[in-house]
């Protein structure tokens, strides 16, 4: 069975406040709709995905929807709700699929498991919705006086997506929009104005429909908690370098280049810090040190920038989907002075590694004129990074 879905995003959401309407609201780093999107072109079950947009949002769309895999080019959307759907529908013609999905975009948390039990109810009906068990006594009131309590026996909240066979779904539309009914509320009411048999499977309460601006930053919060509770593998990685002065004039340290009677002796730019802070990384993420992701025998890593080294180190926690919590560098030398260059460090640290600087970290300490460092020799770094990953990684 070729399953399409239709995300329905035309509307202005007004209650939900902002300059931009709700499905293009931010959700954590990603618009609603988005979120929306991914959930259908991800879905192994559904083979492509149409969304309906308003005609003034192809600009918006396109910046930060566009590309998403699995999702056809845009259509525009007509007056109402019923008549956008009509639009996604009649833009499916030329895929001509068995089946179809509608799906309110400002439902960002529908799950797979929720996709799956529409899709399987359609073996057996001609359209299914998701629904749940009105639990609340319900009244009737008019100019909030209550005129009558409602029974509320066989009463269903519906929800989407709302699954049909997607020739009978077209064909009531067009009967809907024939009969001059343009008001019905949501597919099912058409479906069921024009006989099609509509079955109800378990809803879910977290599909809820993001309406008012408090139900979008109560889905900020949720997400927020989703993403720490998946990322609770937290690990902490320690790393540790030294390096001899040479003749020269300055040294670069944690990024930032610092005035100095010498200079750092090193195959790349000898930045202590960075290097430290690099092997704290790889060692959170147990994938060996700096030496083996960036072999000092490589001429290509002569004279680099050390921070290749660090972003590259970055780049692997999100390769694994996790994220950087904090990172702690301690420099250990009589000179430079490193106080007055610490703030520069922690911006260009959190610049390398895309970080706020509130989770970076730099200082510096002398070894009390003991050892090597006391002596004025050269440099030592010790660095720590604390990382966030998911319990599936390995």
């Amino acid at each position: 069975m070729t399953t399409a879905a239709v995300i329905v995003a035309a509307g202005r959401g007004t209650r939900a406040g902002g300059d931009l309407p709700k499905q293009y609201a931010d959700l954590n780093g990603q618009p609603v709709l988005a979120h929306t999107l991914s959930r259908f072109a991800g879905h192994p079950r559904v083979d492509f995905v149409q969304v309906v947009i308003h005609r003034d949002d192809t600009a918006a769309f396109e910046g930060v929807c566009g590309g998403i895999e699995g999702v056809l080019p845009p259509v525009p959307g007509g007056e109402t709700r019923q008549e956008s759907v009509l639009c996604g529908l009649s833009a499916l013609a030329a895929h001509a699929p068995e089946q179809v999905l509608i799906h309110d975009a400002a439902r960002p948390f529908v799950s797979d498991a929720l996709i799956d039990r529409v899709i399987s109810a359609l073996s057996s009906h001609d359209g299914a919705i998701p629904g749940l068990a009105v639990a609340d006594t319900l009244k009737r009131a008019d100019d909030r006086t209550i005129s009558a309590t409602v029974d509320r026996d066989g009463l269903w909240a519906a929800q989407t997506p709302q699954g049909f066979r997607y020739e009978d779904i077209v064909a009531a539309h067009l009967d809907a929009q024939k009969a001059g009914s343009l008001s019905l509320t949501d597919d099912a009411a058409v479906a069921e104005a024009n006989g099609l048999d509509v079955v109800i499977v378990d809803g879910d309460t977290e599909n809820r429909k993001l309406t008012t601006s408090s139900d979008i930053e109560e889905a900020r919060t949720r997400m927020t908690h989703q993403s720490n509770s998946a990322l609770g593998d937290i690990r902490v990685g320690h790393g540790f370098d030294v390096h001899a002065f040479e003749p020269g004039d300055h040294v670069i340290l944690c990024g930032v280049k610092v005035p100095h009677d010498a200079a750092l002796k090193g195959h790349s730019d000898a930045d202590v810090g960075l290097h430290a802070l690099t092997d704290a990384i790889f060692g959170a993420l147990s994938e060996g040190d700096i030496g083996q992701h960036f072999p000092p025998s490589d001429p290509q890593w002569k004279g680099a920038p050390s921070d290749i080294f660090l972003a590259g180190a970055g780049k692997r926690v999100t390769a694994r989907g996790g994220v950087i919590g904090h990172v702690d560098v301690t420099l250990v030398c009589e000179a430079p002075k490193i106080g007055p260059h610490a703030e520069a460090m922690r911006a260009e640290v959190g610049r390398i590694l895309d970080l706020d600087v509130g989770r970076v970290s730099v200082k510096a300490t002398t070894s009390e004129r003991l050892g090597f460092t006391g002596r004025g020799e050269g440099i030592a770094a010790y660095a720590t990074a604390t990382v966030r990953l998911p319990f599936s990684d390995t």
